[in-house]
């Protein structure tokens, strides 16, 4: 799902505890007035010099030239990490949680050290996600000055550093997952590799091309399903060695809730896209439309947690009262965002927010349906 977490949450966060490792360049490219003056007001909103005053052209002839005059600075540990933007982790995060509850309820127990190289492979193939559609956007000329509000959220644009570099993090991401794959494989056979190829297929295949599936109406459902379902299916495979379809159905929750974090952001950015060509779903249907589709996904996001804890595991129902109760301020949050360009940060904060709160009370209850409950 590429920065379909753009919120700048974690990112900002990330910024200011690695700031101290930037050693890269952060000097401007020459460029016509009206750039300039673009670069000025990031400059002055963000307090960032930008590398580049206008985006590249569609051919990404402006992907690998530097500074009028200078060599690009290096890839620095702090751009990095916002390349790589934490705060989408929880798309990754909790289908591997959701799957490990999912395991420990019906096979009794599960290995620790399994679950932790599957929350690492996950989170590593969510960072290649975000840096490759980084990388493309900013050499498809989708990223510019103007169209992105907070500096680690293009971080192409904003640094003077060879966009190669971007590309090469995110094989690198993608490589060290396939690495730790080999354990899952060894440990649990060639069920998990497969569903790994068409993880790793979508990762590419997400932003790479002439049209890539982020801009196409088919956006949402498949992040979700490969971010959110495959990657419970896979996991639940692995703890437990039993090929279950079931994981897909326990695992529409965060199908949903994957699906709904790019829908978010390509809501609040309709307008940004009917300009860079793409047709995704909220282009498609109009921001009014849009938001009634998104109103009606999350009222589906919580009656299918409910109706799948009282289906499947039933000992956790209390754990529903508590997630009802709890998350009355972030569904009103969400409910009454507009989901325009101006509250995209905030939208995306807003939604990430509630995936790890419903995603933690979803699991909760799965776990707790093991206890024995007495009046």
């Amino acid at each position: 799902m590429g920065h379909t977490t753009d919120a700048g949450m974690s990112r900002s966060a990330a910024a200011g505890m690695l700031d101290g490792a930037d050693v890269g360049a952060s000097g401007g490219r020459a460029g016509a007035s009206g750039a300039a003056a673009a670069s000025e007001r990031g400059n002055a909103s963000a307090g960032f010099v930008p590398a580049a005053a206008s985006a590249p052209d569609a051919a990404g002839s402006g992907a690998s030239t530097p500074a009028a005059g200078r060599a690009a600075g290096r890839l620095t540990l702090r751009m990095c990490v916002q390349l790589a933007a934490p705060h989408t982790w929880p798309a990754a995060i909790f289908p591997v949680l959701v799957a490990t509850a999912c395991a420990t309820a019906t096979h009794g127990g599960v290995s620790v050290v399994m679950a932790c190289v599957l929350l690492a492979i996950a989170i590593l193939m969510q960072a290649a996600v975000n840096t490759f559609n980084d990388y493309y956007d900013y050499v498809k000329g989708a990223d510019s000055v103007e169209d992105n509000v907070d500096p680690s959220d293009a971080v192409l644009v904003y640094n003077d550093v060879n966009p190669r570099a971007a590309l090469a993090l995110a094989i690198g991401f993608l490589a060290a997952a396939f690495a730790l794959g080999v354990y899952v494989i060894v440990q649990a056979g060639w069920i998990p590799l497969v569903i790994g190829v068409a993880g790793a297929l979508f990762v590419v295949l997400y932003s790479a091309g002439k049209t890539p599936l982020s801009y196409l109406p088919i956006g949402e459902l498949a992040s979700g399903f490969v971010m959110g379902g495959l990657i419970v299916l896979a996991s639940y495979q692995a703890l437990t060695k039993d090929f279950d379809l079931r994981a897909l159905l326990w695992a529409l929750p965060t199908i949903i809730g994957v699906g709904l974090i790019m829908m978010t952001n390509n809501t609040c950015d309709i307008e940004k896209d009917v300009e860079a060509g793409r047709h995704t779903l909220p282009v498609l249907l109009g921001r009014a439309r849009a938001r009634r589709l998104y109103h009606a996904l999350v009222f589906a996001w919580l009656a299918a947690i409910v109706v799948l804890v009282a289906a499947f595991f039933p000992n956790g129902l209390l754990v529903m009262v508590f997630m009802l109760l709890g998350c009355i301020p972030l569904l009103n949050a969400l409910l009454k965002n507009p989901l325009a360009p101006a509250a995209r940060i905030g939208a995306m904060a807003q939604v990430c927010g509630l995936n790890i709160a419903l995603g933690a009370f979803y699991a909760a209850a799965v776990f707790a349906s093991t206890a024995a409950l007495s009046l």
